[in-house]
């Protein structure tokens, strides 16, 4: 296994959605955060918040898919405004928070006054930090998935190790024996590995 399978870290997640209003010299920023563990999910998000506010201004976004720090896939999108005053800032925040499968939507509604660059900045960065500090949080521990090739009498055996674990049953094939594909928290590697060498069965990390 890698070390980001190995490393054991818990990680913060929201639990829900939040939604907060700023006003800044007549605008409008209205940040929403919501749960996104896929891009196709952050990306549902944002185009949730553009049928929510069609006459908004701007929709300007960013995300983070998986563990702080070690993030599996990252964007930002300033939707029109002045490149780096928008999206870069979210993201900024969203990583000083430390959250992970997150997506933030700040809307904003134009009040008819120029904010300047930094203006800008200030805003979407103080609009994400007040809906993040808002946000209900879970923790998330990262999992692993393992391929394992048993006789057809371990079947319910490892059915009862995995609800043991905290594991899901992802795919099971049945032939000459059993083809099961399963997926632990990583910390429960050593434990279902120890197990399956036990009964003879042969165990391989997942993709």
């Amino acid at each position: 296994m890698t070390d980001a399978q190995t490393s054991g870290v818990i990680w913060p997640v929201p639990a829900g959605e939040a939604e907060v209003e700023t006003q800044v010299r007549k605008s409008r920023f209205i940040a929403r955060a919501a749960p996104a563990a896929s891009r196709e999910e952050a990306l549902a998000v944002v185009e949730r918040a553009r049928q929510d506010h069609p006459e908004a201004r701007h929709h300007c976004w960013a995300y983070v898919i998986g563990a702080p720090g070690r993030a599996t896939s990252a964007a930002m999108n300033d939707d029109g405004e002045p490149s780096g005053t928008a999206g870069r800032p979210i993201l900024n925040v969203i990583e000083h928070k430390g959250i992970g499968d997150v997506a933030v939507v700040v809307i904003r509604y134009f009040g008819g006054v120029k904010l300047g660059a930094g203006g800008l900045v200030r805003a979407y960065a103080g609009a994400a930090e007040a809906v993040l500090s808002s946000l209900a949080l879970d923790q998330r521990e990262p999992r692993v998935s393992l391929q394992l090739e048993a006789g057809f009498a371990d079947e319910q055996p490892l059915r009862l190790e995995l609800e043991r674990l905290g594991g899901e049953l992802e795919s099971i094939e049945y032939g000459q024996g059993v083809s099961v594909r399963v997926s632990v928290p990583a910390a429960a590697w050593d434990t279902i590995s120890s197990w399956a060498a036990a009964r003879g069965l042969e165990v391989t990390a997942g993709t």
